[in-house]
């Protein structure tokens, strides 16, 4: 799904009206006239649709946004707390912790540069939270296409919130690759993080 995607349809109810004057923008936010006027719309149209109690119409309208590129991201959260709708940026966090590893990555980066690392840091702990396989198949994917920054990313995350054996587990699409990854993340945690890894992937029967 690309990024440049007008909003559309009747959740948007209205929503291609003019904009009006241009607001302030948040730093770092590397998005265009068209990306930028499709947010402020976006947003716009979500608070008509809390206005009126239309609550399935707007939890759509941010399911939607959780997809948009991840440069919209800091845009996003400066335009719906700009509009008061601060929890809903808290469930587009959500929704976005299920994004495919390097776009999740991605997201937690513009925050980050944007000056919202923690928002960032929250989205890559939602998106640690999927099950040990996925995580593991995800971490081979970005292997294989050469990002190993984004890796390390998801993999510190990862190894730091869930437990030894649940990391463990996660070895299992690929032993050989993955376990010295997790190793490597689990030392930048503590060195106790990383023995308690080594006795799990022992007991899952993946020698470390």
């Amino acid at each position: 799904m690309t990024g440049r995607r007008t909003p559309r349809g009747a959740r948007f109810a209205g929503a291609a009206e003019a904009v009006g004057e241009e607001r302030a923008q948040p730093r770092a936010v590397d998005v265009g006239v068209a990306e930028r006027r499709d947010v402020v719309q976006a947003v716009e149209a979500l608070a008509r649709l809390r206005k009126e109690g239309r609550s399935g119409e707007a939890h759509a309208l941010l399911v939607e946004a959780a997809s948009w590129a991840p440069a919209r991201f800091p845009l996003l959260a400066h335009e719906l707390e700009r509009a008061g709708l601060a929890a809903d940026w808290q469930t587009l966090l959500w929704e976005a912790g299920s994004l495919p590893a390097g776009r999740l990555v991605a997201a937690a980066d513009a925050l980050g540069a944007a000056g919202r690392a923690g928002d960032g840091q929250q989205i890559l702990r939602q998106g640690a939270g999927r099950p040990p396989g996925e995580i593991g198949e995800a971490v081979l994917g970005l292997v294989a296409e050469g990002r190993h920054r984004e890796v390390r990313v998801l993999l510190d995350a990862y190894v730091g919130a869930r437990t030894p054996e649940e990391v463990a587990r996660s070895a299992e699409p690929g032993p050989q690759t993955l376990v010295p990854l997790l190793l490597e993340a689990a030392r930048g945690v503590s060195d106790e993080r990383r023995r308690d890894l080594v006795h799990a992937l022992r007991v899952a029967g993946f020698p470390a």
